[in-house]
């Protein structure tokens, strides 16, 4: 009868202890836009892997892709409202709530990532984060979206004339939108997950984005010029909501920040190596690949410059010229 008794004890005691064990685990959910193979998607997997490795699977991270969610804009919401924990976002839906984010696409700013990447590793970067935070976000790490270019299906963009009339899709990004304008584009904003059909039913004629973004989305199947414009740079902050940050214990934040420094290292690798080799894939897939006059588009991108410079974020704007030069 005793043994029994201290079997049901002991049952019970590993049963609520089971329990609490259970009821300590958390689950954190994390969008983004990205298709699987995208460097922002496997990056995502990567710090999922991480966080749980670290913890030991008391915190799991459950990745959600090609826009599940919602888009970019939709998860900045729900990021802000609590009901979505982390987000590898996108430069113009997060400038929609943190302008100064649309800065950092000035026209042809940056020669290559590199020198973004250093720009956002350093006080530019640190003062963007005091500003995410105070609109209810905490930046993870700047993820990278690449120099983007322009397809279109209707014939190669070598001079800014070319592409006057062309009806460009563009995300619901200022900077991009008033890019595309300064060079005679009819722009329109198509959500991501909505483009390839409508490249595919002509409802637009081109768009513009990085090399990895073409690729991994399959627009090359309805588009036959590559342009490559390199008009713009473009981040991926990677996000997490201030109200799911604060639910976490300071050792916790510190594995999601440390697992996040992995992930961005890789983000930041694998676009670097897609931006070197995808060209060369995409033209192998019958994309027509073409050069620009560089100078040509620069200077026809020249009246961005004045309107951003004597806007609201206009001492921001020349601090961002002044350290990316």
């Amino acid at each position: 009868m005793k043994r029994r008794t201290i079997a049901i004890i002991a049952g019970a005691l590993l049963t609520s202890g089971g329990l609490a064990l259970a009821q300590s685990a958390t689950k954190l959910t994390l969008g983004h836009g990205a298709a699987p193979g995208n460097p922002r998607h496997e990056a995502a997997v990567l710090f999922a892997e991480r966080v749980k490795a670290k913890t030991n699977g008391r915190i799991e991270v459950q990745v959600a892709h090609s826009a599940q969610l919602g888009d970019d804009a939709a998860m900045v919401t729900a990021l802000r409202s609590g009901t979505l924990d982390i987000s590898a976002n996108s430069q113009g839906a997060i400038a929609n709530v943190v302008p100064e984010y649309a800065v950092l696409g000035l026209p042809f700013l940056f020669s290559d990532v590199q020198k973004a990447w250093q720009l956002l590793d350093g006080p530019v970067g640190e003062d963007l984060a005091k500003r995410t935070a105070a609109k209810g976000m905490v930046v993870l790490g700047y993820w990278d979206n690449g120099i983007r270019h322009v397809t279109n299906s209707k014939r190669a963009i070598k001079a800014p004339a070319d592409i006057k009339g062309l009806k460009i899709r563009t995300p619901p990004d200022t900077m991009t939108v008033d890019i595309m304008q300064a060079l005679g584009a009819d722009t329109q904003q198509i959500k991501f997950a909505e483009l390839y059909v409508a490249l595919q039913q002509g409802v637009v004629d081109g768009q513009e984005n990085p090399l990895a973004n073409i690729a991994s989305a399959k627009l090359y199947e309805v588009q036959k010029y590559l342009s490559m414009t390199g008009h713009k740079y473009e981040a991926n902050p990677f996000v997490m909501g201030k109200r799911s940050w604060d639910r976490l214990t300071p050792a916790d934040q510190k594995v999601l920040t440390e697992a996040a420094a992995e992930a961005t290292q890789l983000q930041r690798k694998l676009s670097k190596e897609a931006d070197e080799k995808l060209a060369a894939d995409l033209k192998a897939k019958g994309v027509e690949i073409n050069t620009v006059d560089r100078k040509a588009f620069i200077d026809a991108t020249k009246p961005v410059y004045a309107k951003w410079s004597a806007g609201p974020t206009g001492d921001f704007v020349k601090r961002v010229i002044q350290q990316a030069q």
